[in-house]
């Protein structure tokens, strides 16, 4: 659990402009400290390199490098089109926080920029023979930066943007965000109880119609205790909130002050994120799979793949356990907890909508939820829900008679060990 600045300084991080202009602020302040540095040297060095040695080498890296990361930036753009067209539009997000990628344009605009101060600090006479051989020794180590990054960049480019890549990364993300929810149930406060409301409680409206992105629980702990307030949160992240449906509901007294902290504790935007959001990440896993069922694409396999990763996210549902009231972190406060038949809905729904009439797949999704009934008992009842509709899209998309009764016996067996 982080906070709301937290949060938003991690998403600053993984812009590509900080890191870019990071190695580049560091690129320059290397250049510019050897004219600093030259000072502390003895009076001699036993070595000795020319101007124009210098001057050389740095002009070959300025216009190397402007080339190299005008290619590299139109290879990232034609990676994140390809993720568009091929896998969804949502996953692009998670290729442009790609460090690789950040890293490797950094190093390049770094490079450039050491390059460029280098030969203007050359031209205007600042280094003298000391202050030379320690620009040429950094220019060394440039070099062997820029060669270990070109190697580390062709090896990234053969999967950066592939499906089964971004895939897996979509995955990860997701994994991270559903082990963060088993670990704090309901972010740290106490479950929410829908019916548990009181009817005194006051609502408390959004001022725009956006997604919930991050919701600081820890904040809303403190504003209610210094205001004597119990919360009710009646949204999670992902919620699509707006001012005719309530954030939360709060019992004791808020003035405007104190509504509108209430407010900043609920990070809103115009798109969902990932870190709070397991849901999202199952949504977008789901949407993989009904594109690659689409007839465009025409691609089983990618979907077949997806069961098995949705499978493997799942299963980590077996360690979560509600919250004890001796280890609520935040008493004063109340949220809602996630589902399984969200959870399965959101990843197996639209699956088992569009690949009704593809054998295969259908026999997948039903090994798959075969295999989560079988792991636990709580996964019992919505993957006999989801066989369920399996069974009934079967009857009607079916062509063959022999397909159908394959998936009608895989759906049989969901819950038998």
């Amino acid at each position: 659990m982080i906070s709301k600045w937290q949060w938003l300084l991690t998403q600053l991080t993984r812009t590509l402009w900080v890191r870019a202009s990071l190695y580049a602020v560091f690129a320059v302040a290397a250049a510019l400290l050897s004219v600093l540095a030259q000072q502390l040297l003895p009076t001699t060095l036993p070595i000795t390199i020319g101007a124009d040695a210098v001057d050389r080498i740095l002009d070959i890296l300025a216009s190397s490098m402007l080339a190299v990361t005008t290619f590299s930036l139109s290879v990232m753009v034609a990676a994140y089109s390809a993720a568009t067209a091929n896998v969804t539009p949502r996953a692009t997000r998670l290729l442009m926080q790609d460090t690789t990628t950040q890293n490797v344009l950094g190093t390049f605009i770094g490079a450039f920029l050491f390059s460029l101060v280098g030969l203007v600090a050359l031209s205007t006479k600042a280094y003298d023979e000391n202050g030379r051989v320690l620009l040429f020794a950094v220019t060394l180590v440039v070099i062997v930066l820029i060669v270990v990054t070109i190697l580390r960049w062709i090896d990234h480019l053969s999967r950066f943007g592939r499906v089964g890549e971004t895939t897996a990364r979509v995955e990860a993300v997701t994994s991270n965000a559903l082990v963060d929810r088993i670990a704090n149930p309901c972010l740290g406060a106490r479950q929410l109880d829908p019916n548990g409301i009181p009817r005194q409680a006051t609502p408390l409206y959004p001022q725009h119609s956006l997604y919930l992105q991050h919701l600081d629980v820890g904040a809303l702990a403190d504003c209610a205790e210094a205001h004597s307030l119990r919360l009710y949160v009646v949204v999670l992240p992902g919620n699509f909130v707006h001012p005719a449906s309530p954030l939360l509901w709060f019992e004791g007294d808020a003035d405007e002050a104190a509504q509108a902290r209430l407010r900043e504790c609920f990070t809103l935007g115009d798109l969902r994120s990932f870190d709070q959001d397991p849901r999202f990440g199952l949504a977008v896993l789901s949407e993989i799979a009904s594109r690659a069922l689409s007839p465009a694409v025409n691609d089983p396999g990618t979907a077949i793949d997806i069961l098995s990763r949705g499978v493997r996210l799942l299963s980590a549902w077996v360690d979560y356990h509600e919250p004890e009231p001796d280890t609520v972190c935040y008493p004063q406060v109340w949220v809602p907890a996630l589902t399984l038949d969200d959870l399965f809905d959101d990843l197996f729904g639209p699956i088992v909508r569009d690949g009704a009439g593809r054998v295969d797949v259908q026999l997948r999704l039903a090994k798959a939820l075969q295999a989560l009934a079988a792991r636990d008992e709580r996964f019992l009842q919505p993957a006999q829900r989801l066989g369920a509709a399996v069974r009934a899209l079967a009857e009607h998309a079916m062509v063959l008679e022999a397909d159908r009764q394959r998936v009608l016996a895989a759906v049989d067996r969901i819950g038998q060990h």
